[in-house]
């Protein structure tokens, strides 16, 4: 029970540390309170809120370990590095990749509530 505590602390300050850090953290918690009404009224079928939602946070995981990356290299070396920044680049784009993946799907189960597919 004790470990569990722990790691419940841990993500508590992990996700305290991330929000006032990071802008884009903070947006797309945003994104994630307007989601999740919306994910009810867009899903038709029982499933399909629960997918929307979890899309959305699936952003967020990989915006966290976007930033863990971004902060563990900083303290590497705070010095200008081209092989830290192709890192960070490629931090960078999973995030990308993970909100084109997220707005893919949302698009589609708005086509379908709208009805044009």
């Amino acid at each position: 029970m004790d470990r569990l505590l722990r790691a419940t602390l841990n993500t508590w300050n992990g996700l305290l540390a991330a929000t006032r850090s990071e802008e884009a953290f903070r947006q797309e918690l945003v994104v994630l309170a307007l989601a999740v009404p919306l994910a009810f009224f867009i899903g038709t079928e029982k499933w399909k809120p629960l997918t929307l939602i979890a899309v959305v946070l699936m952003v967020l995981v990989v915006e966290l370990l976007n930033t863990a990356i971004e902060k563990l290299s900083d303290f590497v070396t705070p010095a200008r590095d081209e092989r830290i920044g192709r890192i960070k680049d490629m931090g960078s784009a999973a995030v990308g990749v993970a909100i084109i993946a997220a707005g893919l799907i949302w698009l589609q189960a708005v086509v379908e509530r709208l009805g044009w597919f």
